[in-house]
């Protein structure tokens, strides 16, 4: 009776991690490219594309910035909705202020559940 028990448990105890771990199997969001233009002095236009298997309102990608090279953020894109019939999407950003002199920026995404940790891309100004 007590093998039984124990075969219960672990059936339960599984099935239960199952369920808590399935939002986090959508991964991380990956930045795939990212389109710079210039609008005007010192403004630019980002087209960045995403890369995650959003799986609804509990898993999705909620945002994306655009991040100077020592980590400040310079501008962010919020995301209203999942997308996990449109993978992967673009989304743009205008009016986004890079200063004088700045060389790069990196690009990176945030999921709801990983938060960031995904691919990343970096934008050179020449």
């Amino acid at each position: 009776m007590i093998r039984l028990n124990a075969i219960a448990f672990w059936a339960i105890f599984l099935s239960l991690e199952m369920v808590v771990l399935e939002p986090s199997m959508a991964g991380e969001a990956d930045v795939v490219t990212v389109e710079a233009h210039q609008e005007s002095k010192g403004l630019w236009r980002f087209n960045v594309t995403v890369r995650h298997d959003d799986t609804g309102w509990d898993h999705y990608v909620n945002k994306w910035d655009v991040v100077s090279e020592d980590g400040e953020i310079i501008a962010t894109r919020v995301l209203h909705h999942p997308h996990e019939n449109e993978q992967p999407f673009t989304r743009s950003l205008s009016g986004v202020k890079i200063a004088n002199g700045v060389k790069s920026v990196i690009v990176r995404a945030h999921d709801s559940v990983d938060g960031y940790g995904g691919q990343t891309q970096i934008v050179s100004f020449d």
